[in-house]
């Protein structure tokens, strides 16, 4: 089996590469990743990560395509990434003294198989002070994290007070959940 990683996130590569097993990355330009209306939060998420699989064909029979998509949801609300510092402020400002969901959508496919799932853990914050919210996003610019943190950080360090579920679903992508599904797929020998 070849997997093939279909991100550039660091952290993705840094968590797929725990797993020992070979992958290389493969990147497209410009893959659209609309939010699809009227689905639930975890439908949401893997719509989303099968979407980016469409956009990527394995090159041989024995590739398989890894997508991944993940959301923090508040109160049934969607956060995706900060668009600047003031969103980022705001969303960490929703998640102050609350518990979350952060839910990672995975699509894995192969010419002869896929599997889309999702992976749902519960994060629960302190309540911020205004500096810790400021020291974060001024030191830390999370503008490329889903609900504007990342757990493996300082405010992950100072914040969470509680976690149910994935640790590395947290941090974008549920590796021991995908581990068990790849060793499901047909001709995979994990």
């Amino acid at each position: 089996m070849k997997l093939i990683l279909c991100s550039n996130s660091p952290r993705r590569k840094e968590l797929l590469a725990g797993l020992d097993i070979p992958f290389e990355v493969r990147i497209k330009k410009g893959i659209e990743e609309p939010r699809p209306v009227g689905l639930t939060p975890v439908e949401t998420a893997k719509s989303i990560a099968k979407g980016k699989a469409e956009a990527y064909e394995p090159e041989n029979d024995d590739e398989v395509i890894l997508t991944a998509d993940t959301i923090v949801v508040c109160d049934d609300v969607i956060l995706g990434k900060p668009d600047d510092e003031a969103d980022a402020c705001r969303m960490l400002r929703l998640l102050s003294g609350r518990s979350h969901q952060v839910i990672t959508g995975v699509a894995l496919k192969s010419r002869n198989a896929s599997r889309v799932f999702a992976v749902t853990s519960e994060v629960t914050f302190k309540t911020l002070t205004e500096d810790e919210i400021s020291y974060y996003v001024e030191h830390y610019r999370p503008f490329d994290k889903a609900g504007a943190y990342g757990i493996q950080e300082w405010i992950g360090y100072i914040g969470v007070t509680r976690l149910e579920g994935s640790y590395f679903n947290v941090m974008g992508l549920p590796v021991q959940r995908i581990y068990e599904e790849l060793k499901t797929l047909p001709f995979a020998h994990c």
